[in-house]
């Protein structure tokens, strides 16, 4: 239900509708940012270790030197993921705060060509010149929001979490670190690596489906041709590398 108290539309809800409206909270998942950080972390690090130990035990070398250069590389690619995340979420915040200066100085002096610019995307929308004119208008008396406006519908940018880079640092660092430990791990156990080997790439690859299948349920694709998808890929890499040391050893 709505009236009219001067030249503004109020509008109200009715108790029925707003029971609806409380009873109805949608969920939304939110943490994109971290899956998408997990995501990479994770599928380096059960990738690249795993490859490396198929390599070494190609060339029959102990489990020992396999735990060694493992861990190595470990340590090295989680310093390197996590940097990588790091400088990537700095530079996206940093795009984000040239870009707001811009739009700044455009809204102070030509705020009628921004103005029409706002007129166009809604009308991109669909909405009429007759409904979009007060919401130009308002706009035009709210400088922030009207610059949040732009940021988001002509920019298409979100204002960046200050503590981002830390955390997609952090984040795909430990991701790495866990994901690059699964295919090591039969190497604790195991003297020979020939022997290690065959374990590590049974376990791998259970890990790889399991990943795979839940990256595809979070990203919202099938989950089935994820995880083969991404077992498919560990796969090749770790054959890739057993078999070129076995070409390189002889």
């Amino acid at each position: 239900m709505s009236m009219w108290e001067g030249n503004t539309r109020i509008i109200t809800i009715e108790p029925e509708k707003q029971t609806l409206l409380d009873s109805h909270k949608e969920k939304h998942f939110t943490a994109g940012d971290v899956v998408r950080d997990v995501i990479i972390g994770v599928s380096d690090g059960l990738t690249v270790p795993f490859a490396l130990a198929a390599g070494l035990s190609g060339v029959n070398a102990s489990s020992s030197i396999v735990l060694t250069a493992g861990f190595a590389e470990v340590a090295a690619g989680a310093i390197s993921m996590g940097l990588g995340g790091y400088l990537a979420a700095k530079s996206e915040a940093e795009h984000y705060a040239r870009e707001l200066k811009r739009e700044q100085e455009e809204i102070l002096t030509v705020p009628d060509t921004e103005a029409a610019e706002v007129a166009e995307i809604l009308a991109n929308y669909g909405i009429e010149p007759h409904e979009y004119a007060p919401i130009v208008n308002a706009l035009r008396m709210n400088p922030r929001a009207w610059l949040d406006f732009m940021m988001r519908f002509e920019l298409g940018l979100e204002k960046p979490d200050p503590q981002r880079a830390f955390q997609s640092a952090f984040t795909i660092a430990i991701a790495y670190v866990v994901g690059g430990v699964v295919p090591l791990f039969p190497y604790m156990f195991v003297a020979r690596a020939t022997e290690a080997v065959v374990a590590s790439v049974v376990i791998t690859l259970v890990a790889l489906l399991v990943f795979g299948y839940g990256k595809g349920r979070f990203t919202g694709s099938q989950p089935f041709r994820s995880a083969f998808q991404t077992a498919f890929i560990g796969a090749i890499a770790s054959a890739a590398a057993f078999g070129l040391a076995k070409v390189v050893r002889h």
